[in-house]
């Protein structure tokens, strides 16, 4: 990756995995549809190159699904982390979602005023497949912004480790200062990752069990406002 745009292995590779998944859920009533790709392009890469690649891409995509099943919804996401609608032309499917992510931003109507553009020109479904990361705040004043507008959402994310950004939490364990030290070092080759390897690496271990430990939902805890911020009531 960015690779995948240019690879027309890759590329068939992708359309054979999405055709198997499809022809497995076809007929599964708990899935309501397939998202793609994950934010792809991200504003770092050669966006005039690649951007262009992406709808192509889709097209190909949902034409294998299509083969196997065609009831489920197809999600596509915009370009620089599903934020960029631009790339995308009329509809080529009568199943299509347009999905995007919005974070850090000001939690208004403007921000999402070209998605809304997009969904009236066309006559399409939008859906906020991420958000949240933010106060509880922002969380409320956003999601009332997308309600008001009829755009269904997704806030990112349910659990996390010692915040209050997402439904839940659950504490620290000890020792994942080392984790995180870690995961925070240049890790390009193979050499940086010898070196920024703990030295105790039992010790790693028994943080990276007491995470899997902590994180089991009986250790958790709500985040009262975070969840009243999404209208559910404390």
């Amino acid at each position: 990756y960015p690779f995948l745009f240019e690879s027309p292995e890759s590329q068939e590779m992708t359309v054979a995995i999405w055709k198997k998944i499809a022809d497995r859920y076809k007929n599964e009533p708990a899935v309501i549809g397939y998202d793609l790709l994950n934010e792809p392009i991200p504003h770092f890469f050669d966006q005039d190159h690649f951007n262009p690649l992406l709808e192509p891409l889709y097209k190909k995509i949902t034409a294998a699904v299509r083969e196997v099943d065609p009831n489920h919804l197809i999600f596509l996401g915009g370009a620089q982390w599903d934020s960029n609608f631009k790339v995308f032309g009329p509809p080529f499917d009568d199943k299509l979602v347009y999905t995007f992510h919005k974070y850090w931003t000001a939690p208004t109507v403007e921000v999402i005023q070209d998605y809304l553009d997009f969904r009236d020109r066309y006559n399409v479904p939008i859906y906020c497949g991420e958000t949240g990361e933010n106060s509880d705040e922002w969380v409320t004043n956003f999601r009332k912004t997308l309600d008001e507008n009829q755009v269904g959402w997704h806030f990112w994310p349910y659990k996390k480790m010692d915040n209050t950004a997402g439904i839940v939490t659950f504490p620290r364990p000890e020792g994942y200062d080392l984790v995180k030290s870690f995961a925070d070092s240049t890790r390009v080759t193979f050499e940086d990752i010898r070196k920024a390897t703990p030295a105790d690496r039992e010790q790693a271990r028994k943080a990276l069990d007491g995470f899997l430990e902590n994180c089991l939902f009986v250790h958790c805890s709500g985040n009262g406002g975070y969840v009243e911020g999404l209208g559910f009531g404390g």
